[in-house]
């Protein structure tokens, strides 16, 4: 080998570590996003944004981060893979960010894949329980929420072991989401024996139902997985209750449904919330037995007191929460690298009442059970 080929391999090598183990010395540590701040999921964007920006003002008005403040910026991006492409890009190369926080959606992200793998930058709690952030490939993806595969088997646990329901079909979203959670729908079917009776499905972003609905009207289901955004979901619903065959078939609604805006955008278009299943990821915003979720609405109520208590700005909370920690307990120079292992090595009971363990590349591994009556969402047992 020549010696000018030995320095160049040096010299890289070098540069590559340097690189990789670079050190934030800035005063605010900034910590970017891209959410659907407007179009058809706007609801998703703006909870992940109160949830987030509550516990980072409170961290930073407590110095959590010793010496540091935190920083939430986020771009906007319709809920459309590529402005969440263009979104990172910016992030990454024009703000230099610490690390890529709260992503929502599957298709979003899987279209930013190329750009995670080559720039090798902590992507920490994204929302979508999607596979391919769960297979190990990657040591810079760490999630905080359970997988899909994990809230439809305990929907069909339930189904099968409670309800002894069988005629089960499946309205979903057509990409990478809906997918997704069709395929772990199928394998769980499979395990029982079982497979699905109808199926439909319908363009992201859009209200397109009738032709999965005309799929399935005259099989006469028991089960119906809706695996959509919640306007799209809620108006599939009202479809339903209108027809003589569907009127009575009980709902399964996944935690990227929104629960709580497909509550409300029910109760917009004149029908209720009855039949319906929703699986949640965390446990209920309003258990404040849990010291965990006491703690979110004591903190939500201080910094944004007009906002609604939600499934969903308590997971972009908790997972703040985890985030200031880990950076929290970084010594010395505060680097990309430290940060992935303090998230990884995050205590056990930092949530009081809500067990975390990292595994299979994710800090959560449980689900819940809920149903909406009288003006509240009750939590549904589920033992196995």
């Amino acid at each position: 080998m020549s010696k000018k080929l030995l320095l160049f391999i040096s010299i890289f090598i070098i540069f590559y570590i340097c690189l990789k183990n670079e050190v934030f010395k800035e005063k605010t540590l900034i910590i970017g996003s891209s959410l659907p701040n407007s179009g058809i999921i706007k609801s998703w964007g703006e909870s992940v944004s109160s949830g987030v920006n509550a516990y980072f003002t409170y961290a930073n008005e407590n110095n959590l981060i010793k010496n540091k403040k935190i920083e939430f910026l986020v771009y906007d991006d319709k809920y459309e893979p590529e402005l969440t492409f263009e979104n990172t890009k910016k992030l990454i190369f024009k703000d230099k960010v610490f690390a890529l926080f709260g992503f929502v959606g599957t298709p979003t992200v899987k279209r930013i894949l190329p750009i995670l793998y080559d720039e090798d930058i902590p992507f920490f709690s994204a929302f979508t329980g999607a596979s391919f952030l769960r297979d190990n490939k990657n040591q810079n993806f760490i999630n905080f929420r359970s997988s899909y595969d994990q809230e439809i088997e305990t929907l069909i646990n339930y189904l099968s072991n409670k309800k002894k329901l069988n005629k089960i079909a499946v309205f979903y979203q057509n990409d990478d989401y809906g997918e997704e959670g069709y395929i772990s729908l199928v394998n769980s079917l499979k395990k029982r024996d079982l497979g699905l009776i109808a199926e439909g499905s319908y363009k992201r972003n859009t209200l397109s139902i009738n032709h999965a609905f005309n799929e399935m009207k005259d099989v006469i289901p028991e089960v119906i997985f809706i695996i959509g955004a919640y306007k799209t979901n809620s108006l599939f619903i009202k479809k339903a209750r209108e027809h003589e065959n569907l009127k009575d078939v009980i709902f399964c609604n996944i935690s990227f449904g929104d629960s709580n805006s497909m509550v409300k955008e029910l109760k917009n278009l004149g029908t209720d919330s009855e039949n319906i299943i929703f699986s949640q990821v965390v446990p209920s915003y309003e258990n404040t037995n849990i010291e965990a979720v006491k703690e979110y609405q004591q903190i939500m109520q201080k910094y944004y007191p007009n906002e609604p208590f939600g499934f969903l700005s308590l997971e972009a909370f908790l997972s703040s929460k985890i985030l200031v920690n880990a950076i929290s307990r970084i010594t010395g120079d505060i680097t990309r690298e430290k940060l992935l292992y303090m998230l990884k090595t995050t205590p056990n009971d930092l949530l009081k009442g809500i067990s975390l363990e990292y595994k299979n590349s994710q800090l959560l591994n449980k689900t819940y059970l809920f149903e909406y009556k009288n003006d509240k969402f009750i939590e549904l047992k589920n033992e196995k």
